[in-house]
């Protein structure tokens, strides 16, 4: 999915040359867990690590030279990013796109987060940021539009509603099928509720997951489907009778947030060995310790 995100600190879940980075590939096709181990043999880590030095600071055509400049949606929501605050390296998202800029060469004082609205970050067209986190998740028609980085995290969706609700006891697709379900626009959310749950009723489309919770709180829908952390949110700091009826089974190839970047980007190579890096040694698992809950969730059958 996309969406949601402090100060709580949730502890919930080439061998190419490249010259100057030019010469793009869609990288996103990577399966490997975002915080498990690297999905490239040592021979290929090699080559990425000689590649890697073309992947500099001095080398890459970003918006502004010298400059790393990320976009993410406003607000920009916990556990992703802390006090609606992307350049303050707290929140997941933050602290990787902080991370990632370090393996490209780049100190904090060069990093510039810009405010993207994420259905115009995933559209096709130039942008005005090297690479967006926005809780984006990769997908072939997506993939269309604009590049992905590698998975910087492996997506699970659940539902969130209130005590009492039609749903809040629910434990499997089946009981869902009645309810009004919600989601925000444009996201992998939404479409785990009409491809997925295939509810008897329409379901509503939010711009924003705070109006989503607005709806949820006037009984207006009787579930917002969210990725699990944003869920696990939801439930502890805007809502004061929210549950997470549980998680949705995962179908087919496990979802994964990338980093957005503009179609045919010269910079998506660097940035998904950036990813590698980090995964490879263990920084987006620590990160995930730091701010993603890892409490258990209930998980639906289907």
């Amino acid at each position: 999915m996309k969406i949601l995100r402090a100060g709580l600190a949730l502890s919930l879940p080439l061998a190419v040359s490249l010259a100057a980075c030019g010469s793009p590939k869609d990288a996103a096709t990577s399966t490997a867990p975002a915080g498990g181990g690297s999905s490239m043999t040592d021979g290929v880590a090699t080559q990425n690590t000689s590649a890697m030095k073309a992947c500099t600071k001095d080398t890459m055509d970003t918006v502004t030279k010298g400059q790393l400049t990320i976009g993410t949606d406003n607000p920009a929501y916990p556990p992703w990013f802390i006090d609606n605050t992307p350049s303050n390296g707290k929140g997941y998202e933050s602290a990787v796109g902080f991370e990632i800029a370090k393996q490209l060469g780049y100190a904090d004082s060069d990093v510039k987060w810009v405010t993207v609205a994420f259905n115009n970050a995933i559209t096709p067209g130039k942008k005005n940021f090297d690479f967006d986190l926005n809780q984006v998740s990769i997908s072939d028609e997506r993939k269309k539009a604009v590049d992905f980085s590698t998975g910087y995290y492996d997506v699970t969706q659940a539902v969130v509603t209130y005590k009492g609700s039609k749903v809040a006891s629910a434990k499997s697709i089946a009981d869902l099928k009645g309810a009004k379900l919600g989601a925000q626009v444009g996201t992998t959310s939404y479409t785990a509720i009409t491809d997925q749950i295939k509810p008897s009723q329409q379901p509503s489309v939010f711009d924003t997951n705070d109006l989503a919770v607005q709806a949820l709180k006037n009984h207006q829908i009787d579930g917002i489907v969210v990725d699990t952390p944003t869920a696990f949110y939801m439930t502890s700091a805007q809502l004061d009778d929210g549950v997470i009826a549980g998680q949705l089974p995962v179908v087919g190839t496990p979802e994964q947030f990338g980093a957005v970047l503009t179609k045919g980007s010269p910079l998506t190579q660097c940035v998904s060995m950036a990813v590698d890096a980090l995964r490879k040694d263990g920084t987006l698992e620590k990160l995930q310790t730091t701010w993603l809950a890892q409490q258990g969730a209930p998980k639906l059958t289907e």
